[in-house]
Parts: structure tokens; sequence; C-alpha cells
């Protein structure tokens, strides 16, 4: 069987069409991986998108889109709703077949050497590739975000002690599937969305595996979610918790949607737990859809 490997690259562009396919064409230059999914929000200022294939030809794969977005993003220019410390801010690859984990750290391990090499970009490793306890969180990786990197910056795993001058950091790892999740509510009111933000992640005594933050995107609250182990939060246990507390402050919301690939077991997961029905028959109508 195949070693098969994903790699969602998160970039600090949303708004510029241009620059966005110029990254994305660049990752499709490998001829032997996939790259689709692509997605990009102008409040957040961000983009990202699914790379799959061998792990050599993933790793050369995201280079190649780390090479572009090094060429054209000034990160002293950039401003955006969302957490980032370099052009290309984060960097998880993912085992999806005949791949360990360990072999998806050590992955990650050869790219930072080499855009440390080449690039000349500082790069922190993070979740299963940290080599610092504080660092498996990603958020710990990127408190104060890229305005605190010009000023003082901790020892990176690779790459000299200084940022880069347009580009900044970037952090690249190994972690398990991950669901990019958010809930769109019908009010202006950022505060609402930072609130229940709070109230439902993990490190203020909210669900488990849960990361949140609350945004205001296209003009309306947004509650951003990082549901870092759907078989302990899935994403409908995710959208009732929030549903539950919008109730409470009076608001309501306009839709929820999902970043990315996510897992057939978690839509397995959900059509199971929200609608009552026996796993086998969920896989059947969700494999029969998926084949329409």
């Amino acid at each position: 069987m195949q070693k098969i490997v994903e790699c969602v690259p998160n970039f600090s562009e949303g708004k510029d069409l241009k620059i966005i396919n110029h990254i994305f064409d660049a990752a499709k230059s490998i001829k032997s991986v996939r790259v689709f999914e692509l997605e990009y929000n102008t409040s957040h200022n961000r983009c990202l998108f699914t790379i799959v294939g061998s792990p050599d030809d993933v790793l050369n794969s995201v280079f190649e889109a780390i090479k572009k977005a090094t060429e054209l993003i000034d990160m002293n220019k950039h401003q955006g709703e969302h957490p980032r410390i370099g052009a290309t801010d984060v960097v998880p690859f993912v085992p999806v077949s005949d791949i360990t984990m360990k072999e998806c750290v050590k992955l990650s391990k050869k790219l930072g050497e080499k855009i440390a090499t080449e690039l000349k970009i500082p790069v922190f490793l993070y979740e299963a590739s940290a080599t610092k306890p504080e660092n498996r969180n990603l958020a710990n990786v990127r408190k104060g975000e890229y305005e605190r990197l010009k000023i003082k910056m901790n020892k990176p795993d690779y790459g000299s002690n200084k940022i880069h001058p347009t580009a900044g950091a970037i952090v690249i790892g190994a972690r398990k599937y991950l669901i990019a999740y958010n809930v769109n509510l019908d009010t202006t009111d950022v505060n609402v969305a930072k609130q229940i933000a709070k109230k439902i992640r993990e490190k203020d005594g909210g669900l488990k595996a849960v990361k949140a933050l609350g945004f205001k995107v296209d003009g309306f609250a947004q509650i951003s979610m990082n549901l870092i182990d759907y078989e302990v939060t899935n994403f409908d246990m995710a959208y009732r918790e929030i549903e539950k507390e919008t109730k409470k402050l009076g608001v309501g919301i306009i839709n929820s949607e999902i970043y990315g690939m996510i897992p057939l077991e978690s839509l397995v997961k959900t059509v199971k737990n929200t609608f009552k029905v026996d796993s086998f028959k969920s896989e059947q109508i969700l494999e029969k859809k998926l084949w329409e």
C-alpha cells in the first residue's frame, strides 16, 4: 500500500486573488500530488488549501507554495482578524494511509530544516513535532503574533533568532485530523462571539479538544473553532453547545461552515448522533451520496 500524507498550509493572504492563485499554482507545479479545497477569507486575510500524495512529493509541493508566498507576501503590510506570525503561517502534516505520526514528524522536521536553510525563515515545531512542551499548542507559539516577533523572538527550532524581513516565521508540525469549523451569528457585536468562544473552549473549562476564538467577519460576529479531536468533540456537538449559548444571549445563528477536508468518520458520527441513524446505515447513506 502506498504511503499517503495530507498537508494543509495556511497563508497570510485572503484579499488579493492574484497572489492567492500564484501560491496555489506553485503547489500544483508538482504534478504527482493532488492540490484542492482552496479557501480564503478577506476579514481573516488568510487562505489555505489541501495537498495529498506521497510524503516526498507533498513536501516538495508545499515547499514550492511557501517559496512563492515568501516572494509575494509582505508581513509588514499584513492586517487581518486571524492570529499569524508569517507569510506562511502554519504547515501541518496529517497521516492518511500506511504512514505513522512518527513518520509525519520526521517529514515536518525535514521541511523545517529545508526552509531555514534555503529560504532563511525561522521555523517553530508544534503539536507532535514540538521539541518544547509549551510549543505543542499552536496558540502558545503564535502568542503576540508577528508584531511581537519583530521585537523579540524565542529561539526557533530551525534558523536564526531573527525573523525574515518580510515573511516572518513559520510553524510546522504533525497532527491528527483537525476540523476547522466556524459558526456565524446574526449580530455585529464581536464581544458576543468572544464570550461564547470563551465559554465553549477547553482551556476555559468548556468542551474537550476545542479551541475557539471570536472574530468579526464580513460585518458579523463569528465563532471560529479548531476541533482537534472529533472523536472527543465533533462539529455537531460544538454547534449544539453554541446554540445553547446564543439562546441565553438572545442572538441567532446565520449559518456554519467547515473549512477543508474532514474524515468520513466525522460525518458518520454526526448522522448517527444527531439523526439517530445506526452506524451501519449512516455509512451506507453517506457512501451512496458520495458516489452519486
